[in-house]
C-alpha cells in the first residue's frame, strides 16, 4: 500500500478471488515461505521507492501503475467483490470503480492511455458495496459516461455517504446532474481545475454548481483540485487558490513532479493542504514556512507524472 490513507483495491480483490479457490491468504512477511506474492506499486519510482525484495516466494506478480499501465486484473478477478477484512480499519467503507477510462486525455495524467479514452461503465454499486456506510468512488470521470444517470441513481439509493475522490468533471454539469447530486448523501465532492486555459469554463460551471448545490460537506461546496508547476506561474496558482477560497470552495494543491518543483511552489502547496494554517493566515505572502506548529502536515496524495 503506497498511502496510509488508502487500501489497496486490486489486493482485495486478489484476496477474495484466492479464497474463493479454497487458498490461504495473508500479509507477505519476510519470515514466511509462499506459493505466490503479490506486489502492488500506485505510483512511479519518483514518488513511491521499492524497497522490499521478495525472495521467499516461488512466483512473484508485480502490478500496479507503479510497475507499468499495461497490467490488467482478469475478468474473473477484477469482477470480485474485494475482501475488506485484509484491512480492518476501513470495515465501513466500500472503495471502488462504476466507471473507466477518460475521454479528456490530459497530457499530464495516465487514465486516457491506461483505461481508454471513453468514460465506460464497469461495474454497479452493488459489486463492491454491501451496506458499508461509506462510498469512496475512484472513478476518473463518471459524468462523461452516457450511464452516468443510472449510476447517480444507484448511488442516491444507497443512502451511504459518498466520497467523489477523484474530481468529477465540473465542465459536464447541468441541471439534472446537480439534481441528482443533490439526491445523493455526500461525504465529500472533489472538482478540478487543472489549468488557466481552461478557467473560462471551469469557473463556470463552479459557480453553477454552487448556486444551486444543497449540501456543503464541512461548509463548502467542495474540494477542487489546483494542479501547479505543470504549465502555470505562481501567480496563476495563487489567482486560482484565492479565487475558490472567495466563491465558497475548498482549494486542494496538486504539484506536478513535486521532487523538482520552486520551493514557493512547495510553500503554496503546505499553506494551503495544512488547513489549520491556511484558516489561520489568510494571505500567502504572510506565510513562513516553519513558523508554525504542524506546517510539515502535508496532504499525501501526489500526482504521478
Amino acid at each position: 500500500m503506497d498511502s496510509r490513507h488508502w487500501p489497496n483495491l486490486v489486493l482485495m480483490k486478489l484476496s477474495a478471488w484466492h479464497k474463493a479457490r479454497g487458498d490461504t491468504v495473508e500479509w507477505w512477511s519476510p519470515e514466511g515461505r509462499y506459493d505466490l506474492a503479490y506486489k502492488s506499486k500506485v505510483f512511479t519510482e519518483l514518488y513511491s521507492k521499492d524497497n522490499i525484495t521478495v525472495t521467499n516466494a516461488d512466483r512473484v506478480i508485480y502490478g500496479g501503475t507503479g510497475y507499468g499501465i499495461r497490467q490488467n486484473l482478469p475478468p474473473e478477478i477484477e469482477h470480485s467483490r474485494p475482501d475488506y477484512s485484509i484491512y480492518p480499519a476501513f470495515a465501513d467503507m466500500a472503495y471502488g470503480f462504476l466507471t473507466r477510462g477518460c475521454p479528456r486525455s490530459c497530457p499530464f495524467c495516465i487514465v486516457s492511455d491506461k483505461e481508454g479514452r471513453r468514460s465506460v461503465k464497469t461495474a454497479d454499486l452493488a459489486e463492491f458495496w454491501d451496506g458499508q456506510k461509506q462510498i469512496k468512488l475512484l472513478d476518473a470521470n463518471l459524468l462523461a459516461c452516457p450511464e452516468h444517470e443510472t449510476l447517480l441513481e444507484q448511488l442516491a439509493r444507497s443512502r451511504a455517504y459518498v466520497d467523489f475522490t477523484q474530481g468529477l468533471d465540473c465542465r459536464l454539469l447541468t441541471e439534472g446532474i446537480v439534481t441528482a447530486i443533490n439526491d445523493i448523501r455526500l461525504k465529500e465532492i472533489h472538482f478540478a481545475w487543472d489549468s488557466m486555459a481552461e478557467s473560462d469554463s471551469v469557473l463556470d460551471s463552479l459557480r453553477f454548481y454552487a448556486q444551486r448545490a444543497k449540501r456543503k460537506p464541512h461548509g463548502k461546496y467542495g474540494t477542487v483540485y489546483v494542479l501547479t508547476n505543470y504549465d502555470s506561474t505562481h501567480a496563476e496558482d495563487l489567482y486560482r487558490v484565492m479565487a475558490l477560497r472567495e466563491m465558497g470552495y475548498d482549494p486542494y494543491v496538486m504539484v506536478f513532479d513535486r521532487p523538482n518543483a520552486p520551493a514557493i511552489t512547495r510553500q503554496l502547496q503546505r499553506w494551503v493542504n495544512n488547513k489549520r494554517i491556511f484558516r489561520t493566515v489568510e494571505q500567502f505572502s504572510d506565510y513562513i514556512p516553519g513558523r508554525l506548529k504542524g506546517d510539515d502536515e502535508i496532504d499525501r496524495h501526489r500526482c504521478s507524472a
